[in-house]
């Protein structure tokens, strides 16, 4: 039993260390977000102006384009709406970074994943343990679902050696 209590343990802080990592992860995140975000902006300025020269809106524009029989103008209407709807739900999510408390800003995270930012920060991702109370949080979480996991995986083998060392109490006795 002692051996399943330090393994608990074991377990449980490296689901802390591997937990801190996350607000340092969201952190290196939001700085591509960023980066993201002023590129979007570039690109539809971009093609406001293009229209805008030709005395059409945003939407008139993106609708010639799309029903174009060209499909390479086809595709370049899509693409731009694509942008446009992406530009506008990473600003949502960076303005839930910038207001939102430490956990608000991971479930924001998760909720509003952005698989192209994310990758480019993975690809250029440092570990390293932050010490702030969202790291805190975090690693005491992972740390409590660690223990938990080890002991519940435990569980049957703890209950078979307790039967065991049972039968064996009775048949000496």
């Amino acid at each position: 039993m002692l051996l399943i209590r330090r393994l608990a343990v074991a377990i449980g802080l490296l689901f802390a260390l591997a937990g801190s990592q996350l607000p340092e992860f969201a952190q290196q995140y939001r700085q591509r977000l960023g980066g993201a975000i002023d590129e979007l902006d570039r690109m539809i300025a971009q093609f406001d102006s293009e229209v805008a020269a030709q005395s059409l809106t945003r939407a008139q524009g993106v609708d010639r384009l799309k029903t174009n029989p060209d499909n390479l103008a086809q595709e370049r209407g899509a693409a731009i709406e694509s942008d446009v709807d992406r530009a506008a739900r990473l600003t949502r999510q960076q303005e839930a970074f910038q207001i939102g408390g430490p956990l608000t800003r991971l479930a924001s995270l998760i909720e509003n994943f952005d698989p192209a930012t994310a990758s480019k920060a993975i690809r250029d991702y440092e570990p390293a343990v932050p010490i702030t109370f969202e790291a805190f949080v975090i690693a005491g979480i992972a740390l409590v679902i660690g223990w938990s996991a080890t002991h519940l995986c435990a569980w049957p083998i703890r209950r078979r050696l307790g039967r065991r060392s049972l039968g064996h109490g009775e048949r000496a006795g």
